[in-house]
């Protein structure tokens, strides 16, 4: 199992799975000809894509959906809910438009979604199980619920959202209504709140971390590395060993395993 993160945050959201012979896309909030750029840049094409899941109908998850599936015809997943409140819906090929129930297969992989805590329509995470390696990716979610907890438990790899630095946000530019939102428990995971999920969740000996959707304005890499690092070394956890951390950028590819071409994980762990 390969993961590649080809964008995060604010401006827009992509990452690529490959297992093996099957390969997902989860949302599609940048240009399809980002997407296209990005994965001819890791050695795949966008004409190999067995499927795209997504979490939301937010712009930041969905902006290249459409010519994605004008030009390639690409099955699409996600809730009913979500379909009927995206803004761009007229201008996608009914045939690529499907519902996602509570589990789904594509080629070898099996698909979980679950029900997240944000201010969408029907908002998901994904669990993806190929033989023995789960990953997991829960962005864009304001609270951890006991079932979230649950679902991102024992995963082999875990894409999960750590949007904010709180006094950053609260000393910030941004007007009160919008930090409220962000805030709320349907807006976004705070730096401190990602670490202490993951200090809770049951894990496997070894457990490779995606930070994702990293606010440029309230938050900053280094940040988000040293609060979710100090809070589960705190607790026990050996980052580097039990633990790896990733951070994700907006406009940098970062993929795992180690030793990728674009991986940016040598440049992070300082």
């Amino acid at each position: 199992m390969q993961v590649h993160v080809l964008a995060s945050g604010s401006k827009g959201n992509a990452t690529f799975l490959q297992f093996n012979d099957t390969n997902i896309l989860v949302d599609a909030g940048i240009s399809a000809r980002r997407i296209k750029q990005g994965l001819d840049q890791i050695g795949a094409a966008v004409e190999e894509l067995d499927g795209i899941v997504i979490t939301h109908e937010h712009r930041d998850h969905i902006a290249g959906l459409t010519t994605l599936a004008q030009k390639y015809r690409l099955p699409m997943y996600t809730r009913p809910d979500t379909w009927q409140s995206m803004a761009i819906k007229d201008t996608l090929p009914l045939e690529c438009c499907r519902d996602l129930s509570d589990s789904l297969d594509i080629g070898s992989v099996k698909i979980e979604p679950f029900s997240i805590s944000h201010d969408a329509a029907d908002p998901v995470g994904f669990n993806f199980f190929a033989g023995h390696c789960k990953c997991s990716v829960a962005t864009d979610l304001g609270f951890v619920t006991d079932s979230v907890k649950k679902a991102l438990s024992l995963s082999d790899i875990l894409v999960l959202e750590a949007n904010h630095d709180l006094d950053m946000l609260k000393e910030g530019s941004y007007p009160w209504p919008l930090k409220q939102r962000i805030l709320s428990n349907r807006g976004h995971l705070s730096n401190v709140d990602a670490g202490w999920t993951l200090a809770r969740l049951d894990k496997k000996n070894r457990t490779d971390i995606f930070l994702a959707h990293l606010s440029q304005e309230n938050n900053r890499p280094d940040i988000a590395r040293d609060t979710v690092s100090g809070i589960l070394e705190e607790q026990g956890w050996k980052v580097g060993e039990d633990i790896n951390l990733y951070l994700t950028y907006p406009n940098d590819i970062v993929s795992m395993p180690e030793g990728k071409e674009v991986s940016l994980w040598h440049s992070i762990k300082k």
